[in-house]
Order: C-alpha cells, then structure tokens, then sequence
C-alpha cells in the first residue's frame, strides 16, 4: 500500500525534511490502525464459523476502542521523535502546513484515504492548542477524491442469472462467501430464498439485458447473525436486500430470513444497534455501494453503521456546519421536561440534540461528571438492541454565538459554565454529546387516540424487555427518557441511571409490619442503592390510567420481580440474548436455531 511504502522510507527522509518524517509518522499510525480494524472483521467471520458468539461481541467492544489507542500511540511518537522541530510556538503553523501537504501527496494511491484524513485530523488536535485549528493545519474538507475508487478485489459482486438460471446464481452467490460451515439444509434455504425473491419482485417481471444479483465482497457480521447484503437489477430498477444466516442448535448453517422492505433495511441498518463488522479494503467502496439501497442513510451514518465512527463523526459534523451556513434559526432549549443531569437544547430544523453535562447535578440523582460519563461510554460498547440511541461525542466544539438565544446562552453560564467558553463571536463548548431528536414518549401520549397509546404502551414495554435481554436495566423508566422514531419505534435516550440487569438487586416490596400507619411516608423495609422492586412501576410510572390499563394488558408480568430474576439468571447462565434485527414475520420455517433461554418471545417489530 502507498501509505505504508511511504513510512518504510521514513528513515531516510527525515533526515531531510521533518515535515515529510511527520506525516509518514502520521500515516503508519493510520495503516496500523486500519490492519487492526481489518483484522476485527475477519476474527468475526472465524468466531462466527466457529459458533463463538461472545467472542464476536467481544470483538465488536474492543475495536471501538482501538483507534483511540492508535492515536495515542502514534501522538506519543510524534512528541518523542520531533520535539525539536517546532511542533508549538511560533513556527508549528508554517510546519503543519508543511506536514499537510506532504500527508496529501502520500494519500495518492491509499485505498482509505477519506479515513486517513480523519486520522490525521485527530492526531493533530491532540498535539496542537485549538488555536491552531484552521484550514492550513486540518482536513475541513476532504483533499483526496474517493469517486470510483476501488480495491483491486472489487467491493462487490455480480451474479448474471440469465446466463444459467437464478437458482446457480443464488448458489454461486452463498458459495462465493466460502463459510467454513456445513448448511443444514441448503435445498430448503435456497427454495425459500428464490420464493422470497419472486414474491418480493414486481408482476410481471420482464428480465432486462442488465438483469443481476450485485452483492457486497464481505458478510456483515453482528452478534449471532451474518448478513448477505446487495441489491437486483433489471433495468432501471433497483431492489435491495439483505439475507441473515443464522447456527441451528447443532451448530450447523441455515437462512432465516430475507430482508427486502425499505423499512426492515432501515432498522437492520440502524445506528441504534451494535455496530456491523465489515471486512472493507475500500470503505468508501462500500459506502456508495450501502448509499444506492439505503437512500434515507447519509455517509456519515453509514460509515458509522460499518464500525468507522471516527469519520462518520467527521463527515456528521462537516454536515452539520454546512446546514449552518444554510439555515438562519437559533439554539434553543429542547422541548420537554428539563433533565437534571444534562443541559440539553435543539436547533429546530437540525433533526439533533445537543446534551451537556451540568456543573451541578441534583442530589437526587446520586452521580457526578465521572459516573455520567462512565455511563454514556458504556452504551457506546454495549448491544443497543436497536432500543438505545447512538451517541456523537465532541470535545472543544466552536458554536457560532449568535445563532443562540440569548435565554439559553444564560442557561449554559449558569448550568454548565466550567464546559463552557465564549471566545468573540464563537462559543465553545469543551465536552458534548449528541443523539438523534426525538418525540418524548410523555409528550407523545398527551393527545393520543387508544389505538395509538395501545401500540405506545405495547412498544415501550417491548423495549424495557428487550433492553433486559442485553443486561441493560434503564434506571429511569420514566416516558420523558423514551423517544418515538419515525417508525413508530420506542428507544431509550437517557443513560446516567442505566445498570446491568446482573448488578441489580429484584425484590417484592416485604409486607409492612404489625401496627404499621398506612398513611406514614416512612419505609419500613431497608433499600440498597441496587435494589429495585418492579411492582412500584406501577405506581410511579402508570399514574394515568389508560396507560395503565394499556401496559398491563402486553407487560403485566414487567411488574414482578420474578420475571426479573429469571431474565438475570438467563443471563448468568448463557449471556445476554440476541434481539434479532429484524420482524418475526419475516423469518422462514427453519430449525430450532441457538435461541437464550430467556429470550424475548418477539423479534423487533417493523
């Protein structure tokens, strides 16, 4: 690869022109950092072979953290090897220059070059004091095109079934991925393979010249499950899809389900779950190839969706100040009830929220700065289950102060002020996360009609279930830190009190004492600072009765602390349960595949 030949020459340039030997120190820390996170997607495919389901989740927790890691090394590198060349003071801007350019010329022939830049963004950022961000220092905007790049692999497939029947394509197809795992029955997964095809297609199908099956090079593996993901053309029709392949309880393959609705590719697709682990020499590659079938996907999601969350958040941020410049609204405060954690406000036509840490957290809570980012960093390593949203960590964000209202600007000096700074005309904010905006579940249920309160109900309690699936117990289950999705879906968003179900304490409340005052507050049972009693859910949360009524009649069992306990002993006993990515409905009759004892009895619903 280019950017490894130019570090191997490091040695003798460097001697020459320090510039040049920092930006090969910069790349080699890049092209390791990319081998391991190659090197992840191929141990899933062997873990996956070998039935070693943990191991993949493993792997999964591990990678979002290797970059970090590289950067630190590769920081350190430059610090110790060239700390006489002016990496400060008043000849660093003339050097970083330098050091740009000559990062540039070595991303010529590199296959990641978009990524690289990120790395090097980063790196740079670590090193530098923030007023040295500028164009000059940093990659704004990206500097090498990644427009028909591709690797000499190509990042796809295609399969022409007019040449000898479908059926030989499909086979070509699954073949083509040389799974070092027998299929139970791979004459019944191909019928309902090309019965799910033909179903799916239009009346009446005229097969076009054009007429293919394009599949992406690489299975996409996360937690139990490996994904085939392509799309059909005929003509100037499109039809994407995505095929899971699951382990019988022999431990032997089969086809669960084909996946071809916009709906279904959306929440396989979605950032509220693990992230995928995708061998890619090209990520941009696969990218524009994910982009064609996942039209409601922007790059930056996509590149997150893949496991490289580093340049999705660039790309997510390089988007969010180009909506700056085309938008005139302000910051505001978030609509809904003020968290007492967070300090949280919006930009109205910006589909995101903006969430900082207060310097005081109320005393109920129980917390502090540390814990809440403890917190936050857990559900960034965990199985999201498709229930929690995905979170954009910054730090030293500069936000143009003119676009805030003057009453939130006020409310940040009062509530946050040590993450705050007002520099000019820029306000910068030291450490920021941001999520996805949605409804609030409270503010959903307000106005809404039985038939819609009923599906609410039924959803929230589906995701408090399945969230337990995945050793996640919410802490708040209050409707104010669940959001409504587009789809109709309820996730969770509020994490400073969330806990692993196997670190809790289910108790039923003891019955009172003889002579006990009904109507005195005092409690006459001791409480843990673990210790949770599902039965005051109820009468905490289900004060409105329709509410009440509609959660009893899908989740009465969520109320009892044995339902609990029993989830915790699943857990314990076979790790946590994998919340399939996709409806029940569209699974096919297979065999009895490796299912947690405990399990959610649905799949996610559409």
């Amino acid at each position: 690869m280019a950017g490894r030949a130019a570090a191997a020459e490091l040695p003798a340039v460097a001697r020459d022109d320090p510039a040049h030997a920092i930006a090969a120190a910069l790349l080699a820390g890049f092209d390791k950092h990319y081998a391991l996170f190659r090197e992840c997607a191929r141990a899933a495919k062997r873990h996956f072979e070998a039935g070693h389901f943990l191991a993949i989740g493993h792997v999964a927790r591990d990678r979002i953290d290797f970059y970090d890691r590289r950067v630190a090394e590769t920081a350190e590198r430059v610090e110790r090897e060239f700390r006489g060349a002016g990496l400060e003071g008043g000849g660093a801007d003339a050097l970083w220059g330098r050091v740009r350019r000559h990062y540039v010329a070595m991303l010529a022939e590199h296959r990641q070059p978009e990524c690289a830049e990120t790395f090097f963004n980063t790196v740079s950022c670590k090193l530098l004091h923030r007023s040295y961000f500028h164009n000059r220092a940093l990659f704004v905007r990206p500097a090498v095109a990644t427009d028909y790049l591709d690797a000499d692999l190509p990042a796809y497939r295609s399969y022409y079934p007019r040449e000898r029947g479908l059926r030989a394509a499909v086979i070509d197809l699954i073949l083509d991925f040389r799974l070092d795992r027998r299929f139970a029955d791979f004459r019944r997964d191909l019928a309902n393979v090309l019965r799910a095809f033909r179903r799916r297609m239009p009346r009446p199908v005229r097969l076009e010249a054009n007429f293919q099956i394009q599949v992406l090079s690489s299975l996409f593996f996360r937690n139990r499950s490996a994904y085939v993901v392509g799309r059909v053309v005929n003509g100037v029709q499109s039809h994407p899809f995505a095929v899971a392949i699951r382990h019988t309880s022999g431990g032997e393959l089969y086809v669960d389900a084909l996946l071809a609705d916009p709906v279904e590719l959306a929440l396989l697709f979605s950032a509220n779950r693990a992230y995928f682990l995708v061998d890619m020499e090209v990520p941009s590659a696969t990218v524009e190839f994910l982009r064609m079938i996942l039209h409601d996907k922007t790059a930056a999601e996509l590149y997150t969706i893949v496991g490289l969350q580093k340049h999705g958040k660039t790309l997510f941020f390089r988007d969010f100040l180009h909506h700056l410049r085309h938008s005139t609204d302000r910051f505001e405060n978030a609509p809904g009830i003020r968290g007492l954690v967070m300090a949280v406000f919006t930009l109205p036509s910006y589909p995101y929220v903006f969430k900082i840490i207060k310097d005081r957290i109320a005393a109920s809570k129980d917390t502090d700065r540390a814990r809440v980012t403890q917190k936050y960093a857990l559900v960034k390593h965990h199985d999201r289950a498709g229930r929690m949203t995905d979170i954009l960590e910054y730090s030293d964000v500069a936000l143009p102060r003119a676009r805030f209202t003057p009453e939130l600007l006020d409310e940040l000096r009062s509530l946050a002020g040590s993450q705050v700074e007002e520099e000019g005309d820029w306000v910068v904010i030291r450490h920021l996360y941001i999520e996805r905006r949605l409804r609030p579940l409270n503010l959903a249920l307000q106005n809404a009609d039985a038939a819609t309160r009923e599906r609410a109900m039924t959803e929230y309690g589906n995701a408090i279930r399945e969230l337990a699936a995945v050793n996640i117990f919410a802490g708040d289950l209050l409707f104010k830190n669940f959001g409504v999705t587009r789809y109709g879906r309820i996730v969770f968003y509020d994490y400073d009190e969330i806990e692993y179900i196997t670190d809790c304490s289910f108790r039923t409340v003891p019955p009172p004492p003889p002579g006990h005052d009904e109507m005195s507050d005092e409690v006459w049972y001791r409480v843990g600072p673990r210790d949770v009693f599902p039965e005051e859910f109820a009468t905490f949360l289900l004060t409105d009765a329709r509410n009440r009524e509609a959660f009893l009649r899908h989740h009465a069992d969520l109320l009892d602390a044995r339902w609990w306990q029993a989830t915790q002993q699943a857990i314990r006993a076979s790790g946590p349960a994998e919340v399939l990515s996709y409806p029940a409905d569209v699974r096919f009759t297979a065999p009895a595949a490796v299912r947690h004892p405990h399990a959610p009895s649905h799949a996610a619903p559409g």
